[in-house]
């Protein structure tokens, strides 16, 4: 679960383009943003700018200025679920989509402009997964890493890995490297361990995971990506969660990446906390 998306300075501050394929933002869509804001505000210490018009009421999360995600509202008129959509740099949106096309995923929005920040698409791998498309223009996207309120990680959960490991490495030439998961790296949530698991590397760098498992995968969910966020101590941010009225999807525990849980928002986002070991 050790990212290394793109060069940073010290500071984790990132500070240059996203190589293709890459996790380069993370965006959630609700129906109530002002409470979203409240919860996350709270949770994280987010603070928040208007982000582009053409997404329609949208906002950009900061921390000291810098900008780590995006919060905006689901149009009135589609029963889409609630949940954070990491979105995969790449340098041509169009050709991206078609590619999705072409390899049996869909594209269920764009490729549009999000006015002079970029162009995205939102589409969804052949197990039915949700994940966006960016080019990048003024904005790039997550401007800080490593530090607590940011996103640490993206893995995407789902049946099994071999064929949408292949649909996604052929959209962007990830290489893949296969682990055996022991007992500390049990998923959170699933009552066994799951051996099935592929990192998404790129240069050597591990960028993103895929985890089969196969039939503990919560069937009201279905496939989907899981947003990993950092933060200094996940015990301390649990009670913070249920007290502005978040849920605990799966109690802390220790693996060999750190501390983690799993927990939702009020509207029943899912994400991740991670406290890093060490």
């Amino acid at each position: 679960m050790t990212e290394a998306p793109q060069p940073a300075d010290d500071s984790g501050e990132a500070h240059a383009r996203y190589t293709p394929g890459t996790p380069c933002w993370v965006s959630l869509m609700v129906h109530d943003v002002a409470a979203a804001l409240d919860f996350y505000g709270e949770l994280f210490g987010w603070e928040f700018a208007p982000g582009p018009v053409r997404l329609g009421p949208y906002v950009r999360a900061r921390l000291d200025g810098r900008e780590v995600a995006g919060i905006g509202a689901l149009p009135p008129d589609r029963h889409l679920p609630v949940a954070w959509t990491p979105y995969l740099a790449c340098d041509d949106v169009d050709l991206a989509a078609e590619a999705v096309r072409l390899s049996g995923g869909t594209v269920g929005v764009g490729p549009l402009d999000a006015d002079a920040a970029g162009r995205l698409a939102i589409g969804s791998d052949p197990s039915g997964a949700v994940f966006g498309l960016w080019q990048a223009a003024a904005h790039l996207g997550t401007a800080v890493r490593g530090v607590p309120g940011t996103p640490a990680w993206n893995e995407l959960r789902t049946f099994e890995t071999a064929n949408v490991a292949k649909f996604y490495a052929g959209l962007f030439r990830y290489e893949e490297r296969r682990s055996e998961a022991g007992a500390a790296d049990r998923v959170p949530g699933s009552s066994s361990s799951s051996g099935d698991h592929v990192t998404l590397c790129l240069d050597g760098r591990p960028v993103a995971g895929i985890r089969g498992l196969g039939s503990t995968l919560p069937r009201e969910r279905g496939p989907h990506w899981m947003t990993y966020f950092d933060v200094t101590d996940v015990d301390g941010t649990l009670d913070r969660l249920a007290g502005l009225g978040g849920q605990v999807l799966a109690p802390a525990r220790d693996t060999e990446r750190g501390r983690v849980a799993v927990v939702a928002d009020p509207e029943g986002a899912r994400f991740a906390l991670l406290e890093r070991a060490g």
